[in-house]
């Protein structure tokens, strides 16, 4: 049987701007310090999974 991985699409900064309500500019300090939702940097652009952003929500909202 074959195993097919199901792949969603990225989200952009602007995506996770609007669902946290945040400036971009916010999210992108926040990669440069370390900080935030974990993040991965193709080319010049961040992306996001949403399963790892909301991961990170839930272990926020837990401290």
């Amino acid at each position: 049987m074959e195993h097919t991985r199901r792949f969603e699409r990225l989200w952009t900064a602007e995506d996770v701007s609007a669902y946290l309500g945040v400036p971009v500019k916010t999210l992108y300090q926040w990669k440069w310090r370390g900080e935030g939702p974990p993040v991965r940097k193709i080319g010049r652009h961040l992306r996001y999974d949403r399963a790892a952003l909301q991961t990170w929500l839930d272990q926020e909202a837990a401290a």
